[in-house]
């Protein structure tokens, strides 16, 4: 695992996080958010309110303990040891079983946004005005922010056709996506966000204009090509990927 060692403040205490950059997640040490949220004054004391939660978790039939995970992570010594973590839907779902003032808030912010995603599923459009508002708040153009909600629908087309053409696993999206990335820019995804500074963010949201045109080029040509010739299997897909790429590279160079 290609980690990044940080330290990020939580209400102006200490939490020992790590970056996954293969998975693109980041870690959290349960211990540092248990003694933050329970105002623990020692490790020791947020590690027996950890041991006892994990027992209650246990008991209640929680699948939480099986999927979280230890990793190394720099004690107080100085030395690394081994720590439970957790990743942040883990770690969310965690500070629901924590009664402490603190954790009311993040509470309430999860049921808020259930509650949308509930209407968003009932009524789309609420999800479209949820976008233009973050974006707005963010300070996007709104010019941008049309080239933005564009792309979105281009690229749901686009998924659509490789669906309708067998491809469905996620990662499989991902590998026609950096075909379609790295021809028409010479980058991977990943190395296009890393020579943006980017780790969780979209890298749609960190595109120019320009790029973003360039982009939704690309998959356009791909999903005109893909319906055309119909590909079948994976290394087909790869084929008509390259192709819709290239058709952004030559824009891209005049």
């Amino acid at each position: 695992m290609d980690k990044e060692n940080t330290i990020k403040l939580f209400e102006d205490n200490r939490v020992r996080v790590l970056w996954d950059e293969k998975h693109e997640k980041w870690y959290f040490s349960i211990v540092d958010v248990i003694g933050v949220l329970t105002d623990q004054s020692t490790k020791r004391g947020a590690t027996f309110y950890w041991s006892k939660l994990k027992q209650r978790l246990k008991e209640e039939g929680s699948e939480l303990l099986t999927n979280c995970q230890q990793l190394k992570m720099v004690s107080e010594d100085g030395k690394k040891r081994m720590t439970d973590i957790a990743d942040t839907e883990q770690l969310l779902r965690l500070i629901q079983s924590i009664p402490s003032p603190k954790a009311e808030p993040f509470k309430s912010w999860l049921a808020r946004v259930g509650s949308e995603r509930i209407d968003e599923t009932a009524d789309p459009e609420l999800a479209i005005d949820r976008a233009l508002e973050t974006y707005l708040k963010k300070g996007y153009s709104r010019n941008w922010i049309n080239q933005r909600l564009k792309t979105i629908e281009v690229r749901k087309e686009l998924t659509d056709e490789w669906e309708k053409r067998g491809v469905t696993d996620k990662r499989d999206f991902a590998i026609l996506t950096d075909e379609i990335t790295q021809t028409w820019s010479g980058k991977t995804t990943r190395q296009y966000k890393k020579i943006k500074g980017l780790k969780k963010e979209n890298l749609r949201d960190n595109m120019t204009n320009v790029e973003l045109v360039l982009n939704m080029l690309a998959e356009v040509t791909t999903t005109d090509i893909s319906r055309q010739d119909e590909p079948e299997t994976m290394e087909q897909h790869k084929k008509v990927a390259q192709r819709g790429g290239s058709v952004a590279k030559v824009a891209c160079a005049v």
